[in-house]
């Protein structure tokens, strides 16, 4: 009887231990599904998610934008709750989330804008100590109305422009709307008004335009602007007349463009020693480079440019109404999307341009006003180049062509020729031979900035420097004093180009995926800044009147960088 009660109870006790271990098993497995579930959602904020992508070639990181494209977003969340639902293994499901976060970075179609990505900078930031050195912020004229480039109506113009009998109707308030006569699909409503807040970047862009500058640096407008470009849904892309090689026009819903150079070589590609400077490729990461080189110089001359990843397909080959465009794509053997447009140079089969698969990097510009409303007059550059394989310019035969230059207008009065030299620095420094034409604004007449266009062949030798470039400086022995010095600032150790140049570009979008410039570019830099201090020094010795004194009166800052 005792034994009897004594097996009972031993298998009651068995099969409760039974029942907790399976209860604890069933609990096990909820809560590692759980935790791989939720490993699997990703924040929509673009201030604080980021997405890594693993690639062949490099690791990637792109931020999605919370700002568009919430399909996209939906999409992404659910993806784990089908995942769940069939019941996967562990060992499959950890295969499934690398396999969704290749996609979604593949899909990805928002970065976050210049300025708006943090970058851990070892030491305090050179850069930020830069733009708060004395020779970055010197004053400036005062700015009269005929000094700016555009700027809005007031009633007052109004009454000057309209008839007598329209004055009563048409004139429109301080917070009148502009209202767009263009209805078609896809773009904003315009309700601007004077109010510039109500602007879109782009528009806030084109009214801060004045004689002296394209932009004032310390613009806020400056990162929202890049910012715009970054993460704006693209709306319209078609080819862009004119030029050598292939450059598409891109349409946001707020009315604004950018003008689209794709990636064509990697990042440590070097130019064939081989190819003449008028058959080299133009290069995405050059004009982003080139823009941000222009900023520390001190000019502000180059439109503001920031990197991009696109998808070729739905933002180019699917929204693109441009029929010759079009015919161009395909698919490569390799599974890639590539296009290759219609151009004089490297527009081929042979030559295409790819995605991976879809994605694609590239640069945008930002677009100037249009030619109907702020003309600009291209000029020819005295030191341009023959543009052939067997003949020399003139400038590269004479070596005292520089005083038939200084007789010429506009180089023989004002400030025409130390700002073609400014530009001949900036040249030098990233290697850019290219440079035929520069352009201005034909409202300012002569007493005004030059435009740095086109800047897609520099940065494309970091191995040997093109001492040609520097000739404008070198025969006319000139320079600006406030040019003068910020090369000697930044050949400094506190504030050395190098340094400044690798952190001003981390706030690219694009550094994410890879840093734009390679560490032979930057050092290239350095070496170049020195050259060109040589040769003033080399023109010091010769002549007296080699700095035009253009900061007199505002002698600040180390001895060692602004004594000239």
């Amino acid at each position: 009887m005792v034994r009897r009660n004594l097996g009972q109870s031993t298998r009651s006790i068995y099969l409760g231990l039974a029942c907790l271990s399976l209860s604890l098993h069933v609990l096990l497995a909820f809560f590692c599904l759980s935790v791989l579930q939720t490993a699997c959602v990703f924040p929509t904020s673009s201030s604080s998610s980021s997405i890594p992508r693993t690639d062949t070639q490099h690791h990637e990181s792109v931020s999605q934008s919370p700002a568009s494209d919430a399909a996209s977003s939906n999409k992404l969340q659910r993806r784990p709750h089908d995942e769940v639902r069939h019941k996967p293994t562990a060992n499959m499901l950890h295969h499934k989330v690398r396999g969704a976060l290749n996609e979604v970075a593949e899909k990805s179609k928002k970065l976050i804008g210049v300025g708006k990505i943090i970058q851990k900078v070892d030491g305090p930031s050179k850069l930020g100590a830069l733009f708060k050195h004395p020779l970055y912020n010197l004053p400036q004229p005062e700015l009269q109305q005929d000094d700016w480039l555009m700027r809005l109506k007031t009633e007052e113009d109004a009454k000057d422009t309209e008839s007598h009998e329209e004055e009563n109707e048409d004139i429109f308030p301080d917070d009148s709307e502009w209202q767009s006569n263009s209805h078609e699909e896809g773009y904003d409503k315009v309700t601007w008004t004077t109010d510039v807040e109500t602007h879109p970047p782009w528009l806030r862009f084109h009214l801060g335009i004045s004689r002296w500058e394209l932009y004032n640096r310390k613009d806020p407008n400056l990162a929202q602007l890049t910012h715009y470009l970054a993460t704006q849904r693209i709306l319209g892309s078609v080819q862009k007349k004119g030029g050598t090689q292939l450059k598409l026009l891109i349409s946001f819903p707020n009315y604004g463009q950018a003008l689209l150079k794709p990636m064509k070589q990697t990042r440590h590609a070097e130019t064939d020693v081989n190819l003449f400077y008028f058959s080299d490729f133009e290069r995405h990461n050059a004009e982003i480079a080139a823009f941000h080189l222009d900023r520390l110089l001190g000019f502000n001359r180059i439109p503001p440019v920031v990197g991009r990843l696109i998808n070729v397909t739905t933002e180019i080959k699917e929204i693109t109404t441009d029929r010759r465009l079009s015919k161009t794509f395909f698919t490569s053997p390799a599974g890639n999307v590539c296009f290759y447009g219609q151009c004089e140079y490297y527009c081929s089969v042979e030559h295409p341009v790819c995605g991976q698969p879809h994605m694609l990097e590239v640069s945008l510009a930002t677009m100037l006003p249009d030619l109907t409303i702020a003309p600009r007059r291209s000029w020819r550059s005295p030191w341009r180049r023959s543009y052939s394989r067997t003949k020399l310019a003139q400038w590269e035969k004479d070596p005292a062509y520089c005083d038939t230059v200084k007789q010429t207008p506009p180089y023989n009065q004002g400030t025409r020729l130390v700002d073609l030299i400014d530009m001949a620095v900036l040249d030098f420094l990233m290697s850019n031979m290219d440079r035929h034409h520069y352009e201005t604004f034909e409202q300012f007449g002569n007493n005004t900035f030059l435009l740095h266009l086109d800047n897609g062949r520099a940065f494309g030798r970091h191995s040997q420097d093109e001492p040609s470039i520097l000739a404008p400086l070198r025969q006319c022995c000139r320079i600006r004093r406030s040019t003068f010095l910020r090369l000697r600032l930044l050949s400094l150790p506190d504030f050395r180009l190098s340094d400044i140049m690798r952190e001003s570009l981390t706030q690219d979008p694009l550094s994410r995926v890879a840093p734009l410039l390679s560490e032979p570019h930057l050092s290239a830099l350095d070496r170049r800044l020195a050259k060109v201090l040589q040769v003033v020094q080399t023109c010091q010795e010769k002549h007296d009147d080699v700095i035009y004194n253009d900061i007199e009166g505002h002698d600040q800052g180390p001895r060692s960088a602004v004594t000239a």
